[in-house]
């Protein structure tokens, strides 16, 4: 491999950082009278889901990570070695959002728990839910979920 390639790969693992999910895939929230776009890593694995957005310091605004639990649970998260507050929004089988956990604490080990039974967790910045009016109800949809239902 050449020395260009090699810091070309190097440069691009520093950027992506640790815990980076394998396909990042469009998602659309309905919110009003408007359609909001992010895009989201995926986190289907067990280790994905485990490692989060851990060790991130940084995150763009249409940024997030979506994690299936395959089925309507109880979920519990936390934020572990995650150095950046985040909105947690938890969503029903049906792609409603059911309950959002808000500006979550960084580092923190307190258990952060669904409220809903909730089939999936959709984390993006935090305070961006307050600040594009996301709320309780409001729709899921796009490829990073429907592809897996």
């Amino acid at each position: 491999m050449s020395n260009r390639l090699s810091a070309a790969l190097f440069i691009l693992l520093c950027l992506n950082g640790p815990g980076l999910a394998a396909e990042i895939k469009s998602l659309l929230i309905s919110s009003e009278n408007r359609t909001l776009e992010f895009n989201v890593e995926v986190a289907l694995t067990q280790s994905e889901r485990s490692k989060g957005l851990m060790f991130r310091r940084s995150m763009a605004d249409d940024a997030g990570m979506i994690f299936d639990f395959g089925s309507a649970q109880d979920v519990s998260m936390w934020m572990r070695n995650t150095y950046i507050s985040l909105d947690m929004l938890f969503i029903y089988e049906d792609g409603r959002i059911g309950h959002i956990a808000a500006e979550t604490t960084p580092l923190s080990d307190t258990i952060i728990p669904s409220r809903v039974e909730a089939r999936f967790v959709l984390e993006i910045k935090g305070g961006r839910s307050r600040q594009l009016g996301i709320k309780p109800g409001d729709i899921v949809s796009g490829p990073a979920i429907d592809d897996l239902r």
